[in-house]
């Protein structure tokens, strides 16, 4: 299916430029589903009431739709009335928060219910539906078999992306199995799957974007005319002049830069900044008028993400990583800066 895209979108949504250079080694992930371990942070406590139920699941080898129309079943629910905050591979062992209206029962009627790929750790009474997005963030441990390369040099370009972060690109699993979501994209089809085509769209602009301050060398840095962000949060704020208080918060990863999630509405960019992001935009004329005649409002995200608590340990042929990210960044793209690796999806 992958034909049907241009080679720059390929590009762009595949092997965009890496911040660092060619990766010092190469190995194996995803071989077992335990190699790519997933936990999400809530950013808030359970209320202990309310008309829902939240369910802390274990799912492995199992996607979150599926699990959903699972629980939505004994729920005896529609299963658009069951609320997760994130997708999660299938291909993974991931712990993952979901939302399902009580009923007549309670949280110990589901505590410790299990079915085919999945089992409840937890349940507590809450007051509201799940919404996207309601996630501090997620904490990953992953396993690169097989491991290959230069270990003294994986371990200082580790360093290098705990001091610097790592462009917050999204990673091929947003533009769907063989770029499927890119290929409607590029004919034009906004009617089927619609907010995967949307999404897609929207993802491959800001990769674009990204990948411009990346080959640059800004991606990391604030100027004038940026519209910044406060980590781990979705707020915004214009730059007018860089000063050495500012300077110092990038550096400590507490401010990034941002690029645009395009849609209608005035970008915030300014300056140079704005002329950059136009002109990549304008490469991709169509997919901008599409998303603004869908009535997608223009929104910002960060170009960096953070890659706190990181940790790594040599395991015989083998490379155990953990680091945690803010919601909505992957992991795939913190990988793909240390490692080649095979048999990801």
């Amino acid at each position: 299916m992958s034909g049907a895209v241009p080679g720059d979108w390929r590009h762009f949504a595949l092997d965009p430029p890496r911040a660092f250079g060619t990766p010092p080694a190469r190995g194996r992930i995803r071989v077992e589903p335990e190699d790519f371990v997933v936990e999400e942070l809530l950013d808030f406590a359970p209320a202990g009431d309310g008309p829902h139920l939240l369910l802390r699941v274990l799912k492995r080898g199992a996607n979150t739709e599926w699990v959903a129309r699972e629980l939505a079943r004994r729920a005896g629910c529609r299963p658009f009335e069951v609320g997760f905050a994130g997708l999660k591979d299938r291909h993974a062992v991931t712990t993952q928060w979901y939302t399902v209206p009580r009923g007549k029962g309670g949280a110990g009627d589901w505590q410790g219910l299990s079915g085919e790929g999945y089992r409840v750790l937890e349940a507590y009474a809450h007051r509201r539906k799940l919404p996207r997005g309601a996630l501090a963030g997620n904490r990953f441990e992953l396993r690169i078999r097989a491991l290959e390369g230069d270990r003294a040099a994986l371990v200082g370009r580790l360093a290098q992306l705990g001091e610097l972060g790592a462009p917050d690109y999204f990673g091929p699993q947003r533009f769907g199995q063989g770029l499927s979501n890119l290929v409607r994209v590029a004919a034009g089809d906004y009617r089927t799957d619609r907010a995967f085509g949307l999404s897609a769209a929207r993802s491959l602009i800001f990769n674009a974007v990204l990948a411009r301050r990346v080959e640059e060398g800004s991606w990391a840095t604030l100027e004038a005319g940026d519209v910044a962000n406060l980590d781990g949060t979705g707020s915004v704020f214009d730059v007018a002049a860089v000063d050495a208080t500012l300077a110092a918060r990038v550096t400590a990863l507490d401010v990034h830069p941002t690029g645009p999630s395009w849609g209608a509405g005035t970008s915030r960019a300014g300056g140079r900044v704005a002329a950059l992001e136009a002109q990549v935009a304008a490469g991709f004329a169509p997919v901008c008028a599409a998303l603004e005649a869908e009535g997608v409002a223009m929104a910002r995200r960060p170009l960096r993400v953070a890659v706190r608590e990181l940790a790594h340990e040599f395991a015989g042929d083998d490379l155990l990583l953990r680091f945690r990210l803010a919601a909505g960044s992957f992991a795939t793209t913190v990988l793909r800066e240390v490692l080649d690796v095979a048999g990801d999806r």
